[in-house]
């Protein structure tokens, strides 16, 4: 067994060791370190600035005072509150579908979806860049399982050809690329070869789709096609927690069968009170999408202009990739000395040799703050 010390070390020196920094959240988009500096924000997931909106923290507090701060147990023991039955309905009348079913968090979602429905396909197929809790679902399901290259429909397609009842996985949008998945030509692959589809759309719920719906929604697929959706709370919705919706047998057989949602303890009530208000602000508020899509383009053409390359969608996942973890850490550093945070992404959470910039953009960011950014980034990438 190699001692932690060395294992340690050896992390320390492919310059893979992540701090984490105490940071007191100044505004939606700003944040205040331990020795009092104010940092502009490009690095958190709030892409509609709900996070700080009054009446989400109003809905979380009233909720808090009404059924406490703590669920207290599983959903099937005495945890499940009027609270999460109301999300619950509210989600599957906001996508369109049966039921919706609310987990703890996303991994938990993710982990528990896969693994349990891998043991009725199969075969999964994963993109190879989806989310680890995508991945450690397929470990956990005690199935065979596969990652196809990136996109690549057509490695996909040669392998569902093998006519074997599968389970398709991606993400809507990918959380370090920013980019999107070829939702339409997996759903024609899916319903060629009756196989399920199911989509983590984690980073599109709320900001893709006209009305905000999602990846899905942008896509023009309906429930029938993507059988299987999976999102979180704690980008665009700004809170906590994660669900899956689609029909009845589904969400009665996860209730019944996904560990995760069994063994612990459910998300607290007041969290799914101001969920709730948050996806009606979706809906009451769409100058947000409007504004982040701004601030999008508004980033894309600036760096356009100073002729550094970018590889995302017309998402708020933005990364510039630099390749070399020693010069990606300097750059968040020299950023951060600047007055911006933006984290540096190394592997093992992107592969090696694409350590890169994420930055991540919000309807609460001002065009002087993305102009700054901006300016930075090519004093220093074109100096």
């Amino acid at each position: 067994m190699i001692p932690l010390g060395q294992a340690l070390q050896h992390i320390h020196h492919q310059q893979g060791f992540r701090h984490r920094r105490r940071l007191q959240r100044h505004s939606a988009v700003t944040v205040r370190d331990d020795q009092g500096k104010v940092l502009t924000l490009f690095s958190s997931n709030d892409y509609l600035g709900l996070a700080h909106h009054p009446a989400v923290i109003a809905a979380c507090q009233e909720a808090a005072a009404c059924f406490g701060v703590g669920s207290g147990a599983a959903h099937l023991v005495c945890g499940h509150t009027p609270p999460h039955a109301g999300l619950e309905r509210d989600l599957a009348a906001f996508l369109g579908r049966e039921r919706a079913l609310v987990f703890s968090t996303g991994y938990m979602a993710n982990v528990g979806i896969v693994s349990t429905l891998a043991s009725l396909r199969h075969v999964v197929y994963q993109d190879r860049l989806n989310h680890a809790s995508l991945l450690d679902g397929s470990m956990l399901g005690r199935t065979r399982w596969r990652r196809y290259p990136h996109k690549d429909t057509d490695q996909l397609a040669r392998w569902l050809d093998a006519g074997k009842p599968a389970l398709v996985v991606t993400d809507g949008v990918f959380s370090m690329d920013g980019d999107q998945a070829p939702l339409r030509t997996l759903a024609r692959l899916c319903e060629a070869h009756q196989a399920w589809l199911m989509v983590d759309d984690a980073h599109g719920i709320g900001v893709c789709g006209a009305a905000g719906r999602g990846s899905v929604e942008q896509a023009g697929l309906s429930a029938a096609q993507v059988p299987i959706l999976m999102a979180t709370f704690g980008k665009a919705l700004g809170t906590f927690g994660a669900f899956v919706a689609g029909d009845n047998d589904l969400i009665d057989y996860l209730i019944q069968k996904a560990r995760p949602y069994i063994y612990t303890t459910a998300l607290p009530p007041a969290i799914a009170a101001a969920t709730r208000r948050s996806l009606q602000l979706i809906d009451e508020e769409p100058w947000r999408r409007d504004r982040l899509r701004e601030r999008i383009r508004q980033l894309r053409n600036g760096l356009r202009q100073l002729e550094i390359p970018l590889i995302a969608d017309e998402t708020p996942i933005q990364p510039l990739v630099i390749g070399d973890n020693t010069r990606t850490l300097a750059l968040s550093e020299q950023l951060y000395s600047r007055g911006f945070l933006v984290g540096a992404i190394r592997p093992p959470t992107v592969p090696p040799g694409s350590a890169r910039l994420r930055i991540t953009l919000s309807a609460a960011h001002s065009r002087a703050q993305v102009d700054a950014l901006v300016n930075c980034l090519g004093e220093l990438l074109c100096r």
